[in-house]
């Protein structure tokens, strides 16, 4: 059995498996631009950031009905319970969807489909958490938290993803305002590809909860002591910061000195479809490549578990940290 695990960075849309792609394709008549799984699994390997993206946004063309959202969710937790993923407080993209033509409702009871039955189906409790686009305008991000509002009782909190640099935090002020008035956690993407002002700015400006990525916070000490200082969480992606080239290889990656720090950092899968593995195999890659014991590994572990949003249920925290202290290696 794996390590008990929370995962707090997971794009919905990023679980999509070239079978599945082709499966709903051929539901809902989308003619994919590949021969076949192979051919589009091959398509899976990236430059950087902006090459994943045009991908990634060119196969939701076949995400269209409420059923095809509860599949995508329902693959997902099925894989993600395998690896010992216990609660999964996942990211959705309404923008990408709404542009062509899926309605907000489509996507969120979609998903709730799936996730109102994973406890009783995969052993997975979860949360939804919505994200803007921050290459599109901050007017849009606010016609989107207006359009989401039927469904605030289904989401637990706003994020904010893709394309970074050039898009500072800053310009998302008001809709993270305006979230916040309406009870919203929050968290952003903050020094992926963006400078460590960028995660400054997230916390200062937009109110984040917790910091998604943040590895480039340790390029300012400064920002690095007010992170441990403040028990801000940090949700790394290890394998998506390879295949995007955040870093060269896995062995270079800065998680290590960053739990030496004293960073409450957690490890989860980013988009685990494309970038070569789910939470489980995050955790086994860090451990094989970074050379992480097994109580480094509980700590990670841990973390998940503490920076997840919880409040409303501190007996289910309680639950799953019990299961992480009492586990056998």
């Amino acid at each position: 059995m794996p390590l008990p695990k929370a995962e707090l960075h997971l794009h919905i849309e990023g679980t999509l498996e070239p079978e599945l792609a082709f499966e709903l394709a051929a539901r809902n008549g989308v003619e994919l631009p590949y021969e076949d799984t192979e051919e589009l699994r091959t398509a899976y390997r990236f430059d950087d950031l902006q090459s994943f993206l045009d991908l990634y946004y060119e196969l939701m063309a076949v995400l269209r009905t409420e059923q095809d959202f509860a599949d995508l969710a329902n693959a997902y937790l099925a894989r993600a319970a395998a690896q010992g993923v216990r609660h999964a407080e996942i990211f959705f993209d309404p923008q990408a969807h709404l542009a062509r033509g899926v309605g907000m409702g489509t996507v969120v009871e979609g998903l709730w489909r799936a996730l109102a039955q994973s406890e009783e189906n995969h052993g997975v409790s979860t949360k939804l958490i919505m994200c803007f686009l921050r290459d599109e305008s901050a007017e849009s991000a606010m016609a989107t938290l207006e359009a989401a509002k039927p469904y605030l009782h289904r989401i637990t909190g706003v994020g904010l993803d893709s394309a970074e640099v050039g898009h500072p935090p800053v310009k998302f002020r008001e809709v993270y305002e305006a979230a916040a008035r309406l009870g919203l956690r929050r968290v952003a993407h903050a020094g992926e590809e963006g400078p460590p002002e960028y995660i400054t700015e997230a916390l200062d400006v937009l109110g984040v909860e917790r910091v998604d990525h943040g590895l480039r916070c340790m390029e300012d000490p400064e920002l690095v002591a007010r992170l441990v200082r403040d028990r801000v969480p940090l949700t790394l992606c290890p394998l998506s910061n390879v295949r995007l080239r955040a870093v060269d290889v896995l062995a270079e990656h800065p998680l290590p000195a960053m739990l030496d720090a004293g960073l409450l950092c957690t490890v989860n899968s980013d988009d685990p479809a494309y970038f070569g593995g789910y939470a489980g195999d995050n955790f086994d890659a860090v451990r094989r490549e970074l050379h992480l014991g097994e109580e480094r590994l509980r700590e990670l572990a841990r973390n998940s578990f503490l920076a997840s949003f919880l409040e409303d249920d501190e007996e289910r925290r309680a639950r799953y940290l019990a299961e992480v202290d009492a586990y056998a290696f």
